[in-house]
Order: structure tokens, then sequence, then C-alpha cells
């Protein structure tokens, strides 16, 4: 009677990462063409950022440097930082970020609804609102400006926090509701419709399916909404008159004299002017991108 012997098991073969290369072998070197494009995004990125890298060191250079051309200041005055708390302008940040924050909610409240009622219903006209929304995008705040700052004398609104939230509110719904509006049209009504099914009514629809889904366009339509408001400049400067109320990009004219400016106290004001947009712009920059290409591919 004969006996069958069986193979011992094959030991497990050895897992190699899919970015590494086999034991054993050659290490591919990239190829030209990639290294060229590296190479050329860091120059990019370095064109870009040298601005910003120039004005950290001129906020920590010290007066007496400012003239000097050297890459890195021999002493770093931070003092010039503390020189911006104490000179009063962190009043001015406040009005900056009331500003901002209220256009931008301002606008979403508008924009959302409009978006959506565009995005869902063929109405008579839609074609033409849609367009005329499009041609207020066209018209600049300078060009209108005598008129907005009559406008706001005589509802009494000049030298107030609310009429440079409602002129950036205006000014940037265009944008909003074009965002909003491709976005809501990417989404199937399918999804909708079997909300309605499961009992839903319009505004939990809204709520628990659409906006979900719109986030990356809301997002989008966030971040562009408080920069804009953040950096304005020319409406801000006409229509507030008194310090206490005049965003920071206004009151940082106070660094700016007749005969001199105080150029290490300016860039540190802009250093921190600067802070807020980069953390927003950072914590939400993966969905703007979903956002702006929102309503391209089919």
């Amino acid at each position: 009677m004969s006996t069958s012997t069986v193979a011992p098991p094959a030991p497990p073969a050895a897992s190699v990462s899919p970015g590494r290369p086999k034991p054993g072998t050659a290490r591919r070197l990239p190829s030209v063409k990639k290294v060229a494009v590296a190479a050329g995004a860091y120059i990019v990125a370095f064109v870009f950022l040298f601005p910003y890298i120039e004005m950290v060191l001129t906020a920590l250079r010290p007066q007496e440097e400012l003239r000097e051309a050297t890459l890195l200041p021999e002493r770093f005055a931070w003092s010039n930082f503390v020189t911006f708390w104490s000179s009063g302008l962190s009043g001015n940040l406040l009005v900056s970020l009331q500003v901002a924050a209220g256009s931008t909610i301002l606008v979403l409240l508008v924009a959302l609804p409009a978006a959506y009622y565009t995005s869902r219903h063929d109405f008579r006209g839609r074609t033409a609102f849609l367009i005329l929304v499009l041609i207020t995008q066209m018209f600049q705040p300078t060009a209108m400006l005598v008129g907005i700052y009559r406008e706001f004398y005589q509802f009494g609104l000049v030298d107030t926090v609310w009429s440079l939230i409602l002129v950036n509110g205006g000014f940037n719904l265009a944008f909003a509701v074009w965002i909003l509006n491709a976005y809501f049209a990417s989404i199937p009504r399918e999804l909708e419709e079997a909300a309605f099914i499961d009992g839903n009514g319009r505004m939990g629809t809204l709520f628990r399916i659409t906006l979900p889904l719109a986030a990356p366009g809301v997002v989008t339509a966030l971040i562009f909404t408080f920069i804009a408001a953040w950096n304005e400049f020319v409406v801000a400067l006409t229509l507030t008159t008194s310090p206490e109320n005049q965003p920071l990009t206004v009151a940082l004219n106070s660094f700016i004299g007749q005969y001199q400016v105080d150029w290490q106290n300016l860039f540190a004001g802009s250093v921190i002017a600067t802070i807020p947009v980069i953390i927003l712009f950072a914590l939400i920059e993966g969905k703007v991108v979903g956002g702006l290409t929102a309503g391209s591919i089919k």
C-alpha cells in the first residue's frame, strides 16, 4: 500500500510595498520629464512665496537694518509685532473679521436658495436671470463709489461696519450664485426624489441630502467671499472715517507718513493680516478644488 507524501507549504513571499523596488533590483531613476516638471514646480512655488518670505524678514528687521542688502537680519526685532498690538490695531483686526464673516454669512444666506432654485426649476427667464447675475460681476466697486457713498449717506450707514458688510456681500453674491448653481446642477435629482419617497420634505431633503453633497461648492463660495471681503480696501477707505471703524487694510495706512514709512511695523501688520486667511484656506483647501471643478465632468 503506497503512501502519498504531501509537500510542505511554501514560505510566504516577502511583501513589497508598491512604492519600493523589489529586493535585488536596481532602483529606477526618475525620468527627465518628471525631474523637469518637479524643478519647474519648485521654481514657480518659490517665485510666489518669495514676496511673503521677504515680508516676514522685513517685519523682523530693526530700524537701522532696513537699508542693508543682507538676506537675513543680524538681529531679529520681535518688538515690531509688539508695537503692532500696542498701537491699537488689534481692534481694526477685529473689524476685519466682523466684515469678512458678516459678508460671507450674508452671501451664503442669499446665494444658497437662489442657486438651488435656479438649478432645480426651469422657469421662464431663468437664462436671463443668470446672465444678469453674471453681468453684475463685471462692475467694479470703484466705478460706483460715488453712488454707493451717497446711498449709504442717505440711510445713515456711513462709517459703520454694516455698510462694509452690505457692500462686500453684494459684490461677491454673483460669484457665489454661479458656483453654487453649477454644483447643485451636478447633483442627481434622483437622490432628492428618493428622499421625498422616504417621507422627507423639501427643507429636510435640502439639509439632509443636498447641502452635505454640495459642501465643496459651499466651501468654495465661503473662502472666496471671505478673502475678497478681507482684502477690500477702496470702499472701506471711502465709507469709514473713524479709526476704530476701519478694517485692518485701511488702518495699516497709519504707518505710512508724509515723509517716511514705518516699514518694519507696516510689514509686521501685513504678516498678521495674512494669518487668518492662511489658516482658513489650509483647513478647507481640499474642498475648494472640488467646488471649482463642479459641473466640468459629466
